[in-house]
């Protein structure tokens, strides 16, 4: 761990200001603030994994393929410093990382921590184009879905487009609702799920992480529909206080119970599918 400080020291040194940028300008965004929070698991991660990785990269010897990386990662680094482009500039830190992993150990060490630099493409900001181009109609899908359930309930409630009108307010579905962002942050915090959890079983691992995206789309969707009732129900101050307060628990809390909840399903499913193939083979 010693012989890696004077790399931590670089490190800081390089993307220390490109630090402070995030943290003072998209990071300190509601749609964004996510980021720090990536960051910091990531760093968890890699130390979790560091011991198991130094054993199992302990025999091998550096791999060459690392200074073609670190040429990519400087290449993007002055890029988007010089330029302004923040995607470049913060991926570039994770082309860096990986190509310390090759130089100083090997393709091992690499592999082993390959969850940790994958999951810090969820702190890289997104061009505000692509963001923009996914953003509304997801904004759209949700506001649909919200009317129609709460209509479906007995609910006064329209939409125009992403404003909805409930009785005598009327709520716009707003970027940070049911945005680009939000939804990747709700897919990281799943795959986090499944790293933390470890499952044996691959039936379990693959199909739920391909019910991250509906469970995203859902706790979106619970997330306004919450906001509405509160602003039917106690007005438009509490609906506001809700969204500054509130709305940002509300959206992982259901996220999380309907990854626990579709974990515990397929769970179920799974036993129930070995049991049979169990009494089809006594039969």
């Amino acid at each position: 761990m010693l012989a890696f400080l004077p790399v931590v020291v670089g490190l800081v040194v390089m993307y220390g200001p490109t630090l402070y940028d995030l943290l003072s300008g998209p990071w300190s965004q509601d749609e964004q603030m996510h980021g720090p929070i990536v960051l910091a698991i990531s760093v968890w991660l890699m130390q979790r994994n560091w011991s198991t990785m130094v054993q199992a990269s302990e025999n091998g010897s550096p791999s060459a393929w690392g200074w073609p990386v670190l040429a990519i990662a400087l290449l993007l680094y002055a890029l988007g410093r010089s330029q302004g482009i923040g995607f470049f500039e913060v991926g570039s830190f994770i082309w860096m990382l990986m190509a310390l992993l090759l130089l100083m150990r090997n393709g091992t060490a690499l592999k082993k921590q390959w969850f940790a630099l994958f999951f810090m493409l969820f702190m890289i900001p997104l061009p505000s184009s692509i963001v923009d181009l996914v953003t509304m109609p997801m904004k759209m899908a949700v506001s649909y879905v919200a009317e129609h359930v709460l209509y479906w309930a007995g609910y006064p409630i329209a939409r125009t487009g992403v404003v909805l009108q409930v009785g005598q307010y009327m709520l716009m579905v707003a970027d940070a609702c049911a945005g680009l962002h939000t939804l990747l942050t709700l897919e990281a915090l799943g795959l986090l799920y499944l790293n933390v959890v470890r499952r044996d079983s691959t039936f379990r691992n693959i199909g739920l992480a391909l019910l991250i995206v509906p469970i995203s789309f859902t706790a979106n969707v619970i997330r306004v529909m919450a906001l509405t009732l509160i602003t039917y129900h106690f007005g438009d101050a509490a609906g506001q206080g809700f969204l500054h307060g509130f709305a940002g628990m509300v959206l992982f809390m259901s996220a999380l119970l309907l990854i626990i909840g579709f974990d515990t399903a397929l769970q179920a499913f799974e036993a129930y599918r070995q049991r049979t193939l169990l009494h089809t083979a006594r039969i």
